[in-house]
């Protein structure tokens, strides 16, 4: 696993790789092995009645995935999603921030499958909170550490 990222170079990073992120003001604000959390501003996150937009939510949410995928030490290999479930808990009217962590026995297990098979599965629970810390979202994401080529 790679060592942890400097928070703007993550952000920035993250905004070549999906521009959409960019546009949604998402900032990457924790990246380690087996932890990672986002923020979206309430700005450009709006929907039609004054909340969060839905897709913002979840998009928040989802790209933790790719954060955590990004310290397994197997090459070739990229995370990706594979299903997504989410519940929203409460209207968020204030910007959001998404936490997730994967235990050391879960990393263990799947750096070692993907290095054997070429892939392994893993699944992220988390929780997306306004700035008052009130549960607006959850999600339970099913994702896919897998060796392309």
């Amino acid at each position: 696993m790679t060592d942890q990222p400097d928070l703007a170079e993550a952000t920035a990073g993250v905004h070549a790789v999906v521009p959409i992120l960019g546009a949604m003001g998402l900032e990457v604000v924790e990246a380690a092995p087996g932890r990672a959390a986002a923020r979206i501003p309430s700005g450009p996150n709006v929907n039609h009645f004054g909340v969060a937009y839905a897709g913002s939510l979840f998009s928040v949410a989802e790209m933790l995935g790719g954060i955590i995928g990004g310290f397994f030490d197997v090459p070739g290999a990229v995370p990706l999603v594979k299903r997504m479930e989410i519940d929203f808990t409460r209207p968020a009217t204030t910007a959001a921030t998404a936490r997730t962590t994967l235990s050391e026995d879960e990393q263990a297990r799947v750096q070692a499958e993907a290095t054997a098979n070429g892939k392994s599965n893993f699944e992220l629970l988390t929780e997306v909170t306004g700035e008052d810390g009130t549960v607006v979202a959850r999600t339970h994401g099913f994702y896919q550490l897998r060796v392309l080529g």
